[in-house]
């Protein structure tokens, strides 16, 4: 018998579960995480994070003869109240008012990394979408994604003045045309 000595068995691997906010995995921010024996690791995000996104802790796990196992890390990105994830972009619904879409303005929208200063195009309509580069994910090449903000004009509820200033106009385009109506 000119058998092998089997290795010694390495310690088990510990799951564990990391909970990020939407904010935190666009910018790749640092998470801190308390792993089994009290220690505390600051974990770097990976480019292309995604929902379930799996890091691997090598010899953070559980301690055996043969060495500690590993300790793998599953993602979880909580949702955000008002930015979505599409792909590597990150899209926004962007009330605006009748004024600012009728006269144009330049308007305060929310982005990941802060707030920054859009200008929405006079004569713009609801569904129209402006495009903020480079300020979604990152890819797993590291590109970044961009931020999709879509124009939603939202109008005063029984505003007398508007209603007295609309009196006697009528648009007399044929909008709903192109739906055969």
């Amino acid at each position: 018998g000119g058998g092998r000595a089997r290795p010694a068995a390495k310690g088990g691997n510990v799951q564990y579960r990391l909970n990020v906010s939407f904010v935190d995995a666009a910018n790749r921010a640092d998470q801190r995480i308390t792993l089994q024996d009290g220690k505390t690791i600051d974990l770097k995000l990976p480019a292309g994070l995604e929902e379930g996104t799996q890091m691997r802790l090598a010899g953070k796990g559980e301690k055996g003869i043969g060495g500690a196992g590993d300790a793998l890390v599953t993602i979880h990105i909580e949702p955000h109240p008002f930015f979505k994830r599409d792909g590597d972009n990150i899209r926004l619904d962007l009330p605006v008012s009748l004024d600012e879409a009728v006269n144009g303005a330049k308007v305060k929208v929310p982005t990941v990394e802060g707030p920054v200063m859009l200008s929405v195009a006079p004569g713009s309509s609801s569904g129209k979408t402006l495009r903020l580069k480079g300020r979604g994910f990152s890819s797993k090449d590291g590109t970044r994604g961009d931020q999709l903000v879509t124009l939603e004009i939202s109008l005063p509820e029984a505003d007398a003045d508007l209603a007295q200033r609309l009196a006697g106009w009528s648009d007399s385009r044929q909008v709903r045309s192109k739906l055969g109506v």
